[in-house]
């Protein structure tokens, strides 16, 4: 099923350069451009103390999510999809295994955090770009979607972990949030 419903995401990918490009535009910008986001919140005029909790919360989500990714790399080495001939890749090759996908895992650390943070047209905005850059990973033939599936499920952990253990309006939530 994993390998069906992969293939049929990916298959478009190289028959439209346009759609093509921006897919790619999306693949490569797409958490760089959520960190950006998120970093922009920092000067949020309303409930500034809140927003920049979530800030601090979002951005310990996605190192979490990223450093937890690491270690079950060293457990779980699954093949690249364009390396078992599932895939078409449109995007220069990767050098580390398939599972889980990285991009997923940051995307939806950073959305769930807002959300957790009650946050909600943010974080609705964050989930659909963490929905977009999931699913593009996918089509440009870098990821199997259980791949994203369960770069997200990381993230998702991650933002839970974070939420239990950084409470807001701690001394050193205090501190994290008087930064600038």
């Amino acid at each position: 099923m994993d390998e069906i419903i992969t293939r049929w995401i990916n298959a478009p990918a190289g028959q439209n350069a346009v759609f093509d490009a921006i897919i790619i535009a999306l693949t490569r910008y797409g958490v760089p451009f959520v960190v950006l986001c998120v970093a922009l919140q920092w000067w949020g005029q309303r409930d500034r103390p809140h927003l920049r909790h979530a800030c601090v919360a979002a951005g310990l989500s996605f190192l979490i999510g990223l450093a937890f990714n690491q270690l079950l790399l060293l457990f779980v080495h699954r093949v690249r999809p364009y390396d078992s001939g599932v895939t078409h890749l449109i995007i220069a090759r990767s050098a580390d295994w398939s599972f889980p996908s990285d991009h997923a895992t940051a995307a939806f650390a950073v959305a769930v955090a807002f959300a957790l943070q009650r946050l909600p047209r943010r974080a609705s905005l964050f989930a659909l770009a963490a929905v977009l850059i999931a699913w593009s990973r996918v089509f440009v033939g870098t990821h199997y979607l259980t791949d994203v599936l369960g770069g997200a499920a990381t993230g998702i952990v991650a933002a839970l972990l974070v939420r239990a253990a950084y409470r807001e309006d701690t001394r050193l939530d205090r501190f994290a949030t008087s930064i600038l």
